[in-house]
């Protein structure tokens, strides 16, 4: 096979990764999978993506399918360390990080390129509902939303590097998922059907103080309930089991739902208040990385998204050194400290960073 211009596809197991190297093939490019082995589970189920034996076995299925070569990267310490232990100790100090968004800086647009690279490809490619392209306007390359809103993933792709982004394909940018799967089985892949990953995939049951606390040696320690003037009103289990516009398991009486609003590592607090008082219109973003842009210097009138799957607001971004500061025209539900806050102009993903406190 010609060593030039090959493109590697990251094969999670699943139906869109492998309907991604479906269509490569049928434009005639060079290609070949790869599955990152990122988590061992003692018991792993076959729907989760993070490289589990079952899903890895799927992904080399795909690939003799497709007669193409299949490579297998076993990523698990960078995974443990960039990802895992990123994600505990964000909730050791209160926040509500993000683990999708670490996994590609890190691992699928950081070390799987570098490994590609090293093995003689040119070009990654993965199933994310996203499109890439070289704008003109900009004078750089941008990273866009999927063709459908349901399905868009840009929000977790907004820390890609320009380097990056030139090296990558999103196949199923313009794609629904019903095609994706009828594509599957019109070539007999044996994930035509397999459902898709829900949640965080190294914690399938939901449960992150478990998590936190089997797998990562976290310590669940109670501490008081706060309402919003500083007095204690119940017992908490611990931070690790509250995220903030949580309403279920709180477990306090009052004539009002209650909802968690902020979270205190230092003095192991949880405040809690009424559905109103979770609505925001100011906060700030750290460790920004632009797409559009190499820096931004003034205001940016633009879109934002707290939420993966979250409403886009109209807002002003006004830069300040290191830190964006972010008014929204309209407040915003649980706005939380660590989750990202990505910025939009149309199609088009500005760029993205970390939401903190002001």
């Amino acid at each position: 096979m010609n060593q030039q211009n090959r493109i590697l596809v990251a094969l999670s197991g699943g139906v869109d990764s492998a309907v991604t190297a479906v269509l490569l093939r049928a434009q005639g490019a060079s290609v070949a999978g790869a599955t990152m082995k990122l988590y061992a589970p003692a018991s792993g189920a076959s729907d989760r993506p993070c490289g589990t034996e079952d899903n890895i076995a799927d992904a080399r299925r795909v690939c003799d399918a497709l007669g193409i070569d299949f490579y297998t990267f076993d990523f698990t310490g960078l995974f443990r360390a960039q990802v895992i232990d990123r994600f505990a100790d964000g909730y050791a100090r209160g926040l509500t990080p993000n683990p999708c968004v670490d996994c590609n800086r890190h691992l699928k647009f950081g070390r799987l390129l570098a490994q590609a690279r090293a093995e003689g490809f040119d070009t990654i490619a993965t199933g994310h509902y996203a499109r890439v392209e070289y704008s003109a306007a900009y004078g750089r390359w941008v990273l866009k939303k999927g063709a459908v809103p349901s399905k868009d993933q840009s929000y977790v792709l907004y820390s890609m590097t320009q380097d990056e982004l030139a090296h990558t394909r999103f196949p199923l940018g313009g794609y629904k998922k019903e095609d994706i799967r009828a594509i599957a089985e019109a070539h007999g892949l044996v994930n035509a059907r397999k459902k898709d990953s829900q949640d965080i995939c190294f914690i399938p049951d939901g449960d992150h103080g478990k998590f936190l606390c089997e797998h990562c040696g976290l310590s669940a320690v109670p501490g008081d309930f706060l309402d919003k003037s500083g007095r204690a009103i119940g017992r908490h289990r611990g931070i690790l089991y509250y995220t903030v516009g949580q309403r279920r398991g709180l477990g306090i009486s009052a004539d009002r739902r209650l909802y968690v609003l902020r979270k205190d590592a230092a003095h192991n607090t949880v405040t809690v208040g009424y559905e109103e008082d979770l609505l925001c219109t100011r906060f700030a973003v750290r460790a920004v990385n632009w797409i559009a842009w190499e820096r931004v210097t003034l205001p940016v009138r633009c879109r934002v998204r707290t939420r993966y799957h979250g409403v886009e607001t109209p807002a002003t971004l006004t830069p300040d050194g290191d830190i964006v500061h972010v008014e929204l025209d309209a407040p915003q539900r649980a706005v939380s400290p660590g989750q990202a806050a990505v910025f939009y102009d149309g199609d088009i993903v500005l760029g993205g960073g970390t939401i903190c406190e002001e």
